[in-house]
C-alpha cells in the first residue's frame, strides 16, 4: 500500500467529481488572492500610499502584498493540524469563507484621501487574513483530490485542482481587463474585489456535495488521529519540510515575478501598456487549463521529478530571454513571453506538487506536511516582487532576471535531491503508518 493508497472499505466519490470540486474552489481562492497582486502592481501605490514617487508607492504596495505571504504558513499550520485532526473537507469550507470575507472588505475600504493613515492600516490586516485563508486552502483541496484518487493516476487527479490555480489568474486578469473597459474611477479596481461575494458562494454550493476524504475517514475509524499532528511531523519530518519549500521557489517566485512585477516594470521602464503583460497572463493562464492536465498526466507515466526538472530547468534558461522579449515593448514579444513562462517555467513544477508532495508524508501528519512545506515557500516568494522591484531601481532589468534563474537553480537542487514517489518508477512504496521519504 502506498502513502496515498487506496483504503479499503472507505466511501470513495468519483474522482473526477472530488477534483472539479476542489478545482473550482481553489479557482475562487486564487481570484481573490491573485486580484490582491494586480491591484498591488496597477493601483494601491496611488490609492493608500501618499507617495508622488511611483517606483516608493509600489514598492509600499508590494510590501502590503508581501504581508499575506508572510502569514500563509500560518494558514497552512493551522489548516495542516485540523485537516488531520477534523477533517481535509471541513478545513477547505472554512478556508473558503474566511478568504471571500477579507476580499469583500477590501473592495469597500476608504482610500488614503478619505481615510488618512487609516486606509492603508485596514488593506493590511485584510491582506493578513486572506494570507491565512489562502494558506488554508491547498493543502485540503489537493488531498481531498490525491486520497479520493486510483493509485497510479493520483498525477493526473492530483493536478486538477491546480487547473484552480490559473483558473483564478484568468478570472483574474479578465475582471481587471473588463472593468476597466466599462467602469471609471474607483469602481475600476473595487468591482473585482466586490464580484468575490458570488464566486465564493458558487465554490461553497460545489464543495458541499463531496464526500469526506478516505484516508480521513479510515484514519478516524481506526483511531489514528494524532493530538498534534503539525508538530509531530515538524518534529520528525522537517528536513522533507524544508525540501519542499525550495522546490516551490522556481514555481511560486517565478510566477509572481513574471506576474505581480512584470506588470509595474512595463509601466516603470515606460516599454508599453500595463494591460499587454495581463494579456499575456491570459494566453498563459488559459493555456494552463489544459498544460496541468497534460504534465500530471505525463507524471504518471514517466515520473514526478523528470516532469517537475522541464520546469526548473526552463525557468534556469529563461531569465534573460524573457526579459529581453518585454524590452522590445512590442505588444507580441511582450505577450509571447509572459505566456510561455506560465506554460514552461510554472506549469510543469506545479502540475506534479500535489502528488509528488502528497506521497512525501503518511496519511496522518499528510495535511500538516504539504501544508507547511507549501505555505513556508511564501516566506520568500511574498518579497520577490518587492525584491525585484528593488533590483531593477538600482542596477536594471538584468537584476530581476537573474534573481529568476537563480530560482530555478535552486528549485532544480532539491529536485535532485527529493526521491522519486510515482508508482510506474518505484513500484509499492512503504505502508501508509511508516513516512514514505526522509532525509
Amino acid at each position: 500500500m502506498t502513502a496515498a493508497s487506496n483504503v479499503a472499505g472507505a466511501h470513495r466519490d468519483n474522482p473526477a467529481k472530488v477534483s472539479f470540486a476542489s478545482m473550482v474552489g481553489t479557482a475562487v481562492e486564487s481570484y481573490d488572492f491573485f486580484i490582491y497582486g494586480t491591484a498591488s502592481a496597477a493601483y494601491f501605490g496611488t490609492v493608500f500610499f501618499h507617495s508622488e514617487d511611483k517606483l516608493v508607492g509600489v514598492l509600499a504596495s508590494f510590501a502590503t502584498l508581501a504581508v499575506g505571504f508572510l502569514f500563509r504558513p500560518l494558514g497552512g499550520y493551522l489548516a495542516g493540524h485540523y485537516g488531520d485532526r477534523v477533517g481535509r473537507k471541513t478545513i477547505l469550507m472554512w478556508s473558503l469563507v474566511l478568504m471571500g470575507v477579507a476580499t469583500v472588505l477590501v473592495g469597500v475600504l476608504p482610500t488614503y484621501d478619505q481615510a488618512g493613515a487609516l486606509a492603508p492600516i485596514l488593506l493590511i490586516l485584510l491582506r493578513i487574513l486572506q494570507g491565512i485563508g489562502f494558506g488554508a486552502e491547498w493543502g485540503g483541496a489537493v488531498l481531498m483530490a490525491v486520497e479520493h484518487a486510483p493509485e497510479r493516476r493520483r498525477g493526473f487527479f492530483g493536478a486538477v485542482p491546480q487547473i484552480g490555480i490559473p483558473a483564478g489568474l484568468l478570472l483574474a486578469n479578465g475582471a481587471f481587463l473588463l472593468s476597466e473597459a466599462l467602469l471609471e474611477g474607483s469602481w475600476v479596481w473595487r468591482a473585482p474585489f466586490l464580484l468575490s461575494v458570488v464566486m465564493v458562494a458558487v465554490g461553497i454550493f460545489i464543495r458541499m456535495g463531496v464526500s469526506e476524504s478516505p484516508d480521513f475517514a479510515e484514519m478516524k475509524k481506526n483511531n489514528e488521529i494524532r493530538k498534534a499532528p503539525a508538530l509531530d511531523v515538524i518534529r520528525r519530518d522537517w528536513r522533507v519540510i524544508l525540501k519542499i519549500m525550495t522546490l516551490r521557489l522556481a514555481e511560486t517566485g517565478g510566477y509572481y515575478v513574471t506576474t505581480s512585477f512584470m506588470l509595474s516594470y512595463v509601466v516603470l521602464a515606460e516599454l508599453t501598456d500595463k494591460q499587454n503583460v495581463l494579456i499575456g497572463t491570459i494566453v498563459g493562464s488559459a493555456l494552463g487549463l489544459a498544460s496541468h492536465l497534460l504534465y500530471g498526466a505525463l507524471s504518471d507515466r514517466i515520473g514526478r521529478k523528470p516532469v517537475f526538472l522541464i520546469g526548473s530547468l526552463f525557468t534556469i534558461a529563461f531569465g534573460i530571454p524573457m526579459f529581453l522579449m518585454i524590452n522590445t515593448g512590442a505588444v507580441l514579444m511582450v505577450v509571447v513571453a509572459v505566456a510561455l513562462s506560465l506554460l514552461l517555467s510554472h506549469d510543469p513544477i506545479f502540475s506534479v506538487e500535489s502528488s509528488w508532495f502528497s506521497e512525501q508524508f503518511p496519511r496522518d501528519v499528510r495535511s500538516s506536511g504539504i501544508s507547511l512545506g507549501y505555505n513556508g515557500a511564501s516566506l520568500v516568494a511574498g518579497l520577490l516582487p518587492f525584491l525585484a522591484t528593488a533590483l531593477y531601481g538600482s542596477i536594471g532589468w538584468i537584476g530581476p532576471a537573474v534573481l529568476f534563474m537563480l530560482l530555478g537553480v535552486v528549485s532544480t537542487i532539491a529536485a535532485t535531491l527529493t526521491p522519486e514517489t510515482a508508482p510506474v518508477k518505484v513500484g509499492t512504496p512503504a505502508p501508509s503508518t511508516t513516512t514514505a521519504a526522509t532525509v
